[in-house]
């Protein structure tokens, strides 16, 4: 063609994405796409995506609300007042904690839309961010898209590990600008107890930096423990904000409903981003998640009830095949370290790679999560008993070199296994 060049045209992608580190689950999510499209019954225990369904009236809800017209306009981008509202009520009867609807409470698409934008509104170019190691991926990438740069401290939830968080913050220059906390914690399930969020408030004031506290999980806990709100610690909000979402405790992933709460300047700086970024979320999802947070509190204790009887018979099973496991007291997640001799000399990496091809058993790589999470992998709690059962005598079978133990009933897998979700560990 006359006046063209002969240099290949190219697509110069921009800086934050070049920051992003390599994705380590891409080779194991191909794989599994390529087993699953050969038939293959894959049981997949990685990602934390519930398959349990919502509570059928918070779906009935979603139809009615869905049947208004009215309903299919753009929405405020901070969430509707009646949903605010209804998550501060919910604060106050669970946690005891006062939240004003109008400046301290923000629905957003997810908590991960709401924790991706809170970074855009809060960080700027060089800001450092503390985040314990291992920790979910989110809580790292997001740093680096919003363009800071993250500090990595061994995770723990004691004063050891609010030990470590104050060296860094007395040391660093420039000094850090937040800290970012998740319990119980994906993907260790490590949980805390009140007086750890009282040092966590105690130590930002001192060091004047912001907290953010991830507590999607703060509703599925087991043999009564009750996860402590990051908000109820005196002092919490005049610091910081807590994320929690419908995901997990309602069996509501898909429909991508969270809240960033507590305090009042942080939340509206993400308002001002969202009022950029987007109209809101679909107000039927959100009629429906009034009635979820208004009356679905038993729903929630036995979803966790079902937790942690999936918990129990898979603790089991891999204490049976030489894992040392510990109990963990919530969220929706198991955190083994995988035995020497299963391991043999190999990455979290390469055995997850190993056991999903000759086991068709799915779990994610503790090094995915970070350095410390070497020689550890998370199994997710998201199938029923009889899966997991089966799960565990396919791994044993792998594992110990024998035939791969296959199903006696026919496979019970759903189509395609959300595989197209599988882009990004999730949950």
């Amino acid at each position: 063609m006359a006046g063209g060049s002969d240099q290949p045209f190219t697509i110069d992608v921009s800086t934050r994405l070049r920051r992003l580190p390599p994705y380590l689950f891409a080779r194991m999510n191909a794989l599994k796409a390529q087993k699953r499209k050969s038939g293959a019954d894959i049981i997949d225990l990685g990602m934390g995506n519930p398959i349990d369904p919502a509570p059928q009236f918070v779906i009935d809800k979603l139809a009615e609300a869905a049947q208004d017209p009215r309903n299919h306009r753009y929405s405020a981008s901070v969430g509707i007042y009646n949903l605010r509202r209804e998550v501060a009520l919910k604060y106050k009867r669970r946690y005891g904690v006062d939240l004003d609807p109008e400046t301290e409470v923000i629905a957003t698409i997810g908590s991960k839309e709401g924790f991706s934008h809170l970074m855009l509104a809060l960080l700027s170019a060089g800001d450092t961010v503390v985040v314990g190691d291992p920790a979910y991926p989110i809580h790292m990438y997001a740093v680096a898209l919003a363009g800071g740069s993250v500090i990595s401290v061994p995770l723990g939830n004691d004063q050891a590990f609010l030990e470590r968080m104050e060296h860094v913050l007395k040391n660093l220059y420039p000094r850090p600008k937040m800290l970012i906390l998740n319990y119980p914690h994906n993907p260790t399930a490590i949980t805390v107890e009140p007086a750890f969020f009282e040092q966590a408030v105690a130590l930002a004031r001192k060091y004047n930096v912001l907290v953010i506290h991830d507590f999607a999980y703060g509703e599925t806990c087991f043999d009564g423990y009750k996860a402590p709100s990051f908000l109820s610690a005196p002092g919490a909000k005049e610091v910081g904000v807590e994320i929690c979402t419908m995901s997990k405790p309602y069996n509501m992933a898909g429909w991508r409903q969270g809240f960033v709460l507590g305090n009042h300047e942080m939340v509206r700086a993400l308002a001002t981003i969202k009022g950029y970024y987007d109209y809101g979320h679909f107000a039927p999802i959100q009629v429906a998640s009034i009635m979820a947070l208004r009356h679905g509190d038993e729903f929630v204790a036995e979803q966790s009830r079902v937790y942690q009887k999936r918990r129990d018979v898979l603790l089991t099973g891999l204490r049976k095949i030489g894992w040392d496991v510990p109990t963990p007291r919530a969220s929706m997640f198991v955190w083994a370290r995988v035995s020497e001799a299963h391991l043999a000399g190999q990455s979290t990496i390469d055995f997850c790679y190993r056991l999903l091809e000759e086991a068709d058993v799915a779990i994610a790589p503790g090094r995915g999560f970070g350095e410390c999470g070497e020689g550890y992998v998370r199994i997710a709690l998201v199938e029923n008993e009889l899966r997991i059962k089966q799960a565990l005598r396919q791994m044993d079978a792998a594992l110990n070199g024998r035939k791969k133990a296959r199903p006696v009933n026919k496979p019970t897998g759903r189509p395609e296994e959300q595989s197209h979700m599988d882009s990004i560990i999730g949950g």
